[in-house]
C-alpha cells in the first residue's frame, strides 16, 4: 500500500468528500470517486483497501487535522468558559466553511456500517478528551459546578454541537452557524456554573 500522503492522495480523499456529499455514501461507487479524483480505479486501492477505509481515512484526515488546531488554539487561553467558547466558534466555523464535509461527517457516516463507525471512533475520542479536560479545568479553577459529572457533561457539549450543525443541514444552511455560538456558550455556561 502507497504512503497515505501526496497529492494523489489528498486528490482521493477531496474527490471522496464530494463524490459522498453529492451521491450518499452507498451509492458513491470508487469508480465516481476515482473519476472525480482524476485516477485511474486502481489507484485508490493503492492507497485504500476499499470505500469503507477512504471514508475512515477521510474522517481522521479532516478531524484530526482539526483537533490539533483547537488543542493549539485552546493552549492559548487560560479560562475554561473562554475556551469552552472558542471550541464552539472553531467547531461551527469548520463545518459551516465546508457544506460538503459537514454532509459527509453529519449524515453520511452515521449511515455507514460498524467498521466504519468502529474507525471513527477513535479519531472522535481525541475530540471527546479535549472537551473533558475544559470541564476538569473549569470544576478544578471553581469556574463550573464541583458536582458536575465530566461524561455526562462532554455529552450534553458534543450532543449540542452536533444537534446543531445537523439541523443547519437539513435547514439547508439558511442561516450562520457562527450566530449560533454566543447563545450556545451562554446556555452551557448558566447549566455549568458555579
Amino acid at each position: 500500500m502507497a504512503k497515505r500522503t501526496g497529492e494523489k492522495y489528498e486528490a482521493i480523499i477531496e474527490a471522496a468528500i464530494r463524490v459522498i456529499a453529492k451521491y450518499g455514501y452507498h451509492n458513491a461507487q470508487v469508480s465516481k470517486i476515482a473519476r472525480e479524483a482524476k485516477v485511474a480505479d486502481g489507484t485508490i486501492y493503492l492507497y485504500f483497501e476499499n470505500k469503507d477505509d477512504v471514508l475512515i481515512s477521510l474522517f481522521s484526515e479532516k478531524m484530526g487535522s482539526f483537533i490539533t488546531k483547537v488543542e493549539e488554539e485552546l493552549k492559548q487561553i487560560k479560562s475554561p468558559s473562554d475556551q469552552l467558547y472558542k471550541l464552539i466558534q472553531l467547531h461551527f466555523q469548520h463545518l459551516e466553511r465546508d457544506h460538503e464535509l459537514a454532509l459527509v461527517t453529519q449524515i453520511e457516516l452515521r449511515q455507514s456500517n460498524p467498521e466504519v463507525r468502529k474507525g471513527i471512533g477513535e479519531i472522535l475520542k481525541r475530540y471527546l478528551n479535549v472537551i473533558d479536560q475544559i470541564i476538569e479545568r473549569g470544576i478544578e479553577t471553581g469556574i463550573f459546578r464541583s458536582d458536575l459529572d465530566v461524561r455526562i457533561t462532554r455529552k450534553m457539549i458534543f450532543g449540542t454541537l452536533d444537534e446543531t450543525v445537523t439541523s443547519w443541514i437539513m435547514n439547508n444552511h439558511k442561516y450562520s452557524l457562527l450566530d449560533q455560538v454566543d447563545e450556545i456558550h451562554r446556555l452551557f455556561i448558566s447549566g455549568m456554573g458555579d
